[in-house]
């Protein structure tokens, strides 16, 4: 069995290579892609994205790249909107479940993929990293906003890192909380 730093020292291999980068081999399929993780490891895993950026940077600078983070997009898209303040207030007052429910249709995984199309700009990239999955949780939900991108995100390659197990149709987001099956990704490693 491969160890966590076994699986992170594939990834660049994985993300720079001209199967990933052009979707051969999938059938028609989008190209989105999960590297699971154990969500213990969380912060290892935010080190070594900031690492895999700086070095397609230096090595790859060919590679139209865009790391997102989920959390920081929906603030950004609340800040946007003039309702961060509000929404920290609101919570203050109504807790985090009164939060979620005020914030259910301004934060639905349609607008955010709007929010992440707009900032990724897909068709100007060759990949997009996606992170911040665990902080995002419960406001947004990581197989919707999956959902949600499919039709948008065009032929450019996603791969979301998830704090939790993907067995390639289930997600288990913190290796406990059971979510909707989602059969559209693939296992990056």
């Amino acid at each position: 069995m491969e160890t966590f730093e076994d699986r992170l020292n594939k990834i660049w291999g994985r993300i720079t290579s001209n199967e990933l980068l052009h979707n051969k081999g999938l059938g028609n399929e989008i190209g989105f892609f999960i590297f699971d993780y154990p969500p213990e490891e969380e912060l290892h895993m935010r080190e070594h994205i900031a690492f895999l950026m700086k070095r397609l940077q230096k090595e790859r600078p060919d590679l139209r790249t865009e790391h997102i983070d989920l959390f920081t997009l929906m603030v950004e898209y609340l800040k946007e909107r003039n309702l961060l303040d509000k929404a920290l207030k609101y919570e203050e007052t109504k807790g985090p479940d009164g939060l979620m429910n005020a914030l259910s249709k301004t934060l639905s995984a349609e607008r955010l993929a709007e929010a992440f199309v707009r900032k990724a700009e897909p068709d100007k990239k060759d990949l997009i990293l996606v992170s911040g999955v665990g902080k995002v949780w419960p406001l947004l939900r990581s197989h919707v906003i999956l959902n949600c991108l499919q039709p948008l995100m065009g032929y450019t390659p996603l791969v979301i890192f998830y704090p939790g197990q993907y067995s390639g149709q289930d997600l288990k987001l913190f290796s406990i909380l059971e979510s909707k099956n989602y059969y559209r990704a693939f296992r990056l490693i």
